[in-house]
């Protein structure tokens, strides 16, 4: 048996690990709390120096942004949280903005149809179309897409639920063409689609639509919120901040920084 001396002896290994095992996790619960802040701090550092620029974009002090190559941009898509959505008077300031810097082309999109829906949007339509220059505002044969001043700016308005149905149907379109093909031994092939089967048959069926050079997400997500995939392939994707805050020196950054790219698009 061993004597009461020899018992701390025993003990000491073992106590000696543990002190040196709290000390590592206190070391790296340090760590990544520096880690976060140092994060936290250049984000915020970022933020102010973006806003800072922005606004002296906004005031033209920075001459270079003065004059934008927007003839490269040939389709805008601007994709909304659905609470921004539902912020009609500001969307409607925002197109009379892009209105004035010539984008042609315009994709407005958000998940729940807030704008297809919105008997505000029409308001907005009108009132953008009353803006221009001939004040000339018709419908199109697709009631989600609309000319306002038809030598100005085209309008489409998306939502979740048009990629969603145009995928079904496309499915359903490829399904129903290749499913009657058989060999020479009368064996059913089994259907094998390519992407230009299905791009084609998207916009054989009306889904398919022009893919955006730019797209701008607008709200607290960082993503495109199911926007259409098959209309991204080339798209540079560009995050602009909530709508209420929205600052007009972010579009023109981003529209100045995407007239400087050279895109290759392979063979």
């Amino acid at each position: 048996m061993d004597s009461p001396d020899k018992i701390p002896s025993l003990l000491t290994p073992q106590f000696k690990s543990s002190r040196r095992s709290g000390a590592w996790m206190l070391l790296s619960e340090f760590c990544w709390h520096l880690l976060h802040f140092v994060v936290y701090m250049v984000d915020k550092v970022s933020y102010i120096v973006d806003t800072f620029q922005f606004y002296l974009i906004s005031r033209g002090l920075l001459r270079e942004y003065n004059i934008l190559q927007v003839k490269k941009l040939r389709h805008l898509a601007i994709v909304f949280d659905s609470e921004e959505a539902h912020q009609t008077s500001k969307v409607g300031e925002l197109m009379r903005y892009l209105l004035s810097l010539g984008v042609k082309h315009l994709s407005l999109y958000d998940m729940e149809g807030v704008l297809k829906r919105s008997n505000e949007m029409e308001l907005v339509l009108k009132s953008v179309g009353d803006s221009s220059v001939t004040s000339h505002l018709e419908a199109d044969a697709n009631p989600s897409t609309a000319f306002i001043d038809k030598e100005k700016m085209e309008l489409e308005l998306l939502s979740f639920s048009d990629g969603k149905e145009g995928v079904a149907k496309a499915a359903s379109f490829l399904y129903s063409k290749y499913l009657a093909d058989v060999d020479i031994g009368g064996h059913q092939i089994e259907p094998r689609f390519t992407e230009a089967d299905v791009d084609s048959a998207l916009r054989s069926l009306g889904c398919g639509g022009p893919e955006p050079d730019l797209l701008l997400v607008v709200g607290p997500a960082r993503c495109p919120l199911g926007f259409p995939a098959w209309r991204m392939r080339y798209t540079e994707i560009v995050h602009v901040g909530p709508l209420r805050s929205l600052k007009y020196g972010a579009i023109v950054k981003a529209i100045y920084d995407f007239s400087k790219k050279h895109q290759n698009y392979g063979s």
